[in-house]
């Protein structure tokens, strides 16, 4: 006989909760899914309607044929950031072909979404459905309000943040092991995803006793960890690795003889954010403001290191480009969630408003964005290709390794972009820009790679800026002795090999 809490249906008992009601159960993630999935979508269109959005998109294109092509990560092919990324997109490209990134963009699109439904099922243990529902469609309206070219590119930002999503909902659940490999999956896609590391700690150390069970889950979380990390520094030399991921990035972490700009560009973007992000601030202020009751029972201490950690992750470097907000926004999501729990159902009404409205402004940004960075990069391609053929290798002095992408053309070097041997891919000005402020020793490999198989072309896309090869002796007397000059295209300047010069 079923007991007091179970009624009939078909002839069996079926136990009853308080979330069915007579109609039966409202679903959840048979519905929340699509949403996210169309949702993120929708947001995502602009990315699709460009072929990069900006260097960073190209700078990975680049490497991933140079890897296709029988290149060494870390020797051959260098970059200042971990693996995990270039070998998507060089796996991208074997299965699709290298000649769209439409892959890697709808993979970025399947990133919000998964990271949106890690929120909802963070925010749905912890505060019911409402929050869960919440936290997952305010993610994802909020993941555009950055410049269309940080919001819409298929870079390292919006493969971190799923990754740090994961690490936070493994901890939530006590899966020590997994959250490891998650907080490795971070960082292997970019350094300061690593910063996720401190809310699963704290949730450790608040959730696991004292003793011998927290030693163990400390040692499950450590082993987690270090795996990914380590075989992937075995995979590419581990010397080179440490390298080009941690300890040669002095100069560039550096923001000396370049305050003002960078405290610009930093302002900037942090008012972008806040103005696109004012659907998720305005509830949570109010809560915080208005001293509302169980505030703290909600808006827990675990939420705030999350998003204290991400806030170092911003700040680390002194570069403040609009893409490094992306890792706030998913504790910022949960946080939100939380406070619009504690208030009137009329608020999470004009909060999804306030972001629906937001997210269609920066959608119509993106879809009016300036694109003459663009333009040129394609006539310079252009040029590149009407005075090489395809098996010549070019060199393209300047801050657009999508360049190379586009015509179909191999870099003569390692360094796809000035910025590695000048510094100046941290957008400095001229005080620290200079070949002695390269990376550590790169000025000699280059020499010997020019020296050794000098390219057909040399395009010197300076256009004025600090970098420019007359500042450079170097690349000057190279030029001088081997190169003419032929034409200028859109302010850069081309030049072909005088072969009777070698």
């Amino acid at each position: 006989m079923p007991g007091p809490r179970a009624r009939l249906r078909d002839g069996a008992a079926v136990r009853w909760s308080p979330s069915r009601s007579a109609a039966g159960p409202r679903p959840f993630w048979p519905v929340l899914l699509p949403v996210l999935v169309a949702l993120a979508a929708l947001t995502r269109i602009p990315s699709f309607l460009r072929p990069v959005w900006n260097p960073d998109e190209g700078f990975l294109a680049t490497q991933a044929r140079m890897l296709a092509d029988g290149g060494v990560l870390y020797d051959t092919v260098v970059d200042r950031k971990p693996p995990l990324l270039p070998w998507l997109y060089q796996g991208a490209f074997a299965v699709f072909g290298d000649e769209s990134l439409w892959p890697l963009k709808a993979a970025a699109v399947a990133a919000v979404a998964a990271t949106a439904a890690l929120l909802a099922s963070l925010a749905r243990r912890r505060w019911g459905d409402r929050a869960g529902r919440s936290a997952g469609v305010l993610y994802v309206l909020a993941s555009v309000c950055l410049g269309p070219e940080d919001a819409q590119a298929a870079n390292f930002e919006v493969f971190t943040v799923p990754f740090m999503a994961a690490a936070v909902w493994c901890a939530d659940r006590r899966r020590w092991a997994a959250a490891g490999l998650a907080v490795a999956g971070a960082f292997l896609v970019k350094q300061t995803g690593g910063a996720v590391l401190l809310p699963v700690l704290f949730l450790l150390w608040r959730s696991v006793p004292r003793g011998r069970e927290r030693r163990a889950a400390l040692a499950l979380l450590a082993a987690g960890t270090a795996a990914p990390v380590v075989a992937a520094a075995l995979a590419t030399g581990w010397r080179n690795f440490l390298f080009w991921t941690v300890t040669g990035s002095g100069s560039y972490a550096s923001f000396t003889g370049s305050e003002l700009h960078v405290l610009g560009r930093g302002l900037g973007n942090t008012a972008i954010v806040a103005a696109g992000c004012a659907g998720l601030l305005v509830p949570l202020a109010a809560v915080l403001r208005g001293r509302v009751p169980g505030r703290w029972s909600v808006l827990t201490a675990d939420l705030w290191v999350w998003l204290a950690a991400s806030a170092v992750a911003v700040l680390s470097g002194f570069h403040f480009f609009g893409h490094y907000y992306l890792q706030l926004l998913p504790p910022l999501a949960l946080l939100a969630a939380g406070a619009l729990r504690l208030l009137p159902a009329g608020r999470l009404r004009a909060a999804g408003l306030c972001c629906a409205l937001s997210c269609s402004a920066f959608l119509g940004w993106a879809a009016v964005a300036d694109d003459t960075e663009l333009r040129h990069a394609r006539r310079v391609a252009a040029a590149v290709r009407e005075h090489t053929a395809p098996d010549e290798e070019v060199l393209l002095w300047g801050m657009h390794p999508e360049g190379y992408w586009l015509a179909d053309r191999a870099p003569a070097s390692r360094y796809l972009t000035a910025g590695l041997l000048t510094n100046f891919s941290g957008g400095r000005d001229g005080n620290r820009v200079g070949q002695q402020y390269g990376v550590e020793g790169s000025w000699r490999v280059f020499r010997a790679e020019l020296e050794e198989d000098p390219p057909k072309v040399i395009v010197d896309d300076s256009r004025g800026k600090p970098y420019a090869p007359a500042r450079m002796p170097a690349l000057r007397s190279f030029l001088a002795a081997h190169y003419e000059r032929v034409e200028r295209v859109d302010g850069a300047v081309v030049y072909v090999r005088d072969d009777a010069s070698r």
